[in-house]
């Protein structure tokens, strides 16, 4: 089907730039800030869809997944890390680079020190719960931030990484600390690169 050519193409363009007083680390700030409300009216909607925290944990881990997949892409185009050689530097990177760039926060790391597989990532800034004093009632074993390990399995999985994320101790759950466990399986195969002769 052709277009009629007696129509004037509009091409209307929006400028959607801040104001000139704004610095990009105010618009930056004002975007997380806008995540962290959507984010709990998410988490509030789901614990009103399921009945079973384990369901909302489920869910919010999924998404976070599915996030996670794509956002790697980002962090390596903007971040130009290159590729790390252990599992500590895995876990360093994602610390003190994609933390402090998608989230505004550097968490401290530490090793298990039985394996060289186990990490902890203890968070002493949870942004996702600046806006949130307590769990909702009777929602104890909600994982309310389970997004962040969903993120983090997602974004590991394709750089062929395979982990195991939960949560170990949460604020919100009245442990004294917010922390991460990342456990690494193995290293998946890059089926580009293994062929069958």
């Amino acid at each position: 089907m052709s277009r009629p050519t007696n129509r004037r193409q509009d091409n209307h363009k929006i400028d959607w730039h801040l104001p000139s007083i704004s610095s990009s680390a105010s618009a930056h700030h004002m975007s997380r800030e806008l995540f962290v409300l959507t984010y709990g009216a998410l988490v509030a909607q789901l614990c009103k869809d399921y009945e079973k925290d384990e369901d909302v944990n489920k869910y919010l881990d999924r998404m976070g997944y599915d996030i996670g997949i794509r956002l790697v892409e980002d962090f390596l185009a903007r971040s130009a890390v290159r590729k790390c050689r252990s599992y500590s530097e895995t876990v360093d990177v994602i610390a003190q680079v994609a933390f402090k760039m998608y989230l505004g926060i550097t968490p401290s790391v530490s090793c298990s020190n039985t394996t060289e597989n186990q990490f902890f990532l203890m968070l002493d800034k949870n942004p996702l719960v600046d806006f949130v004093e307590e769990l909702p009632a009777g929602r104890c074993s909600l994982c309310y931030c389970n997004l962040l390990c969903g993120v983090i399995r997602g974004a590991l999985e394709m750089v062929h990484l395979a982990a195991e994320v939960t949560f170990v101790q949460d604020r919100l759950k009245g442990d004294d600390v917010t922390e991460i466990g990342i456990t690494f399986l193995k290293k998946l195969e890059d089926k580009k690169h293994k062929r069958q002769k």
